[in-house]
């Protein structure tokens, strides 16, 4: 990463731009029926999002996770545009034409339009799912491209991927012989299930890297998953943004991806006992005998993190 940032204030305003995006996104998703030419509010949030990512994409994605670590819209947002960052990093990698590009994208961020005030709820509610929630999120994908299609969709290859984007039932090993709305609905699938994996959320447990990376890669079947594995190679196991627990029990933020999906570069910012390191320690994964056992919610880092300060030891 070589971040454009120079002081604190050009981080403050980068990651402004970033929350403005979401907030804007949120008020679309939670209140549909009073935004206005919908349709086009979609295609402005997604234009944004890539002049965003263009900036550059570690940078991007570190910002985005700091984001939904204190994000006030909700989790559902920011888990739509958090899925819509992952599935646009991952076209280049399958060469889908721009128009799949678009759907798969705009699926996304609207993939879960009918249940956006529950999935906040969901988030934080540590008991399982009522009755009447389960109902709401086995239904959840039909509904939400109903709605779409009353607010003006009629993109078939967009509706009917938000429709299809748990079915987990076609073959995974050639993504080329599916039909353009499986392709996409498949590949959001594994996006969706990661992003839940990987953003902070109070009322989960952390898993272990290699527990998620085989869920990534295998999901519910035995055979390889060439999206999962094309989305460790472009991501990361842990993106850059996200905490981390090492084997030496010390507490790192991860600083930006590497040539090796389980060994980003780091940065320490908790010693083994939970106190913070000042100034914080780079390591680069790859080189020292430690390695990352899981994730760690922000919400759990109780001392003050200087991202700034951070993001220039990526100059190094």
């Amino acid at each position: 990463m070589r971040p454009d940032i120079k002081t604190e204030d050009e981080y403050e305003d980068l990651l402004g731009q970033w929350s403005d995006l979401e907030s804007g996104l949120a008020v679309v998703l939670r209140h549909p029926n009073s935004a206005q030419e919908f349709e086009a509010r979609i295609y402005q949030y997604d234009r944004w999002m890539q002049d965003l990512i263009q900036r550059n994409t570690d940078l991007a994605l570190y910002l985005l996770f700091q984001l939904a670590a204190q994000s006030r819209a909700g989790y559902s947002t920011s888990h739509a545009l958090m899925c819509a960052v992952l599935c646009h990093l991952l076209v280049p990698g399958f060469a889908l034409p721009q128009n799949e590009r678009n759907s798969l994208v705009r699926a996304a961020l609207t993939m879960n339009i009918a249940m956006t005030a529950m999935q906040d709820e969901l988030a934080t509610q540590r008991d399982k799912p009522s009755p009447q929630q389960q109902a709401t999120i086995a239904a959840h994908a039909d509904l939400s491209a109903t709605l779409l299609s009353q607010l003006g969709i009629h993109n078939e290859l967009w509706l009917d991927t938000v429709i299809l984007h748990h079915h987990e039932a076609w073959p995974q090993a050639d993504l080329q012989s599916l039909m353009p709305a499986q392709r996409l609905a498949h590949v959001l699938h594994v996006v969706d299930r990661y992003a839940a994996m990987i953003s902070p959320r109070q009322s989960r447990e952390g898993r272990s890297a290699a527990e998620s990376a085989n869920s990534i890669l295998h999901g519910n079947n035995t055979q390889d998953n060439p999206v999962g594995h094309a989305l460790l190679h472009i991501v990361g196991l842990c993106p850059p943004g996200t905490f981390v627990q090492l084997s030496s029990d010390e507490v790192a933020v991860v600083l930006r991806r590497s040539a090796h999906p389980n060994q980003p570069d780091v940065v320490i910012v908790l010693d083994s006992k939970r106190r913070g390191v000042r100034p914080p320690v780079l390591q680069h994964m790859a080189e020292v005998g430690s390695e990352i056992l899981g994730f760690v919610p922000a919400s759990a880092i109780q001392e003050r993190v200087n991202h700034h300060v951070i993001l220039q030891l990526g100059m190094q």
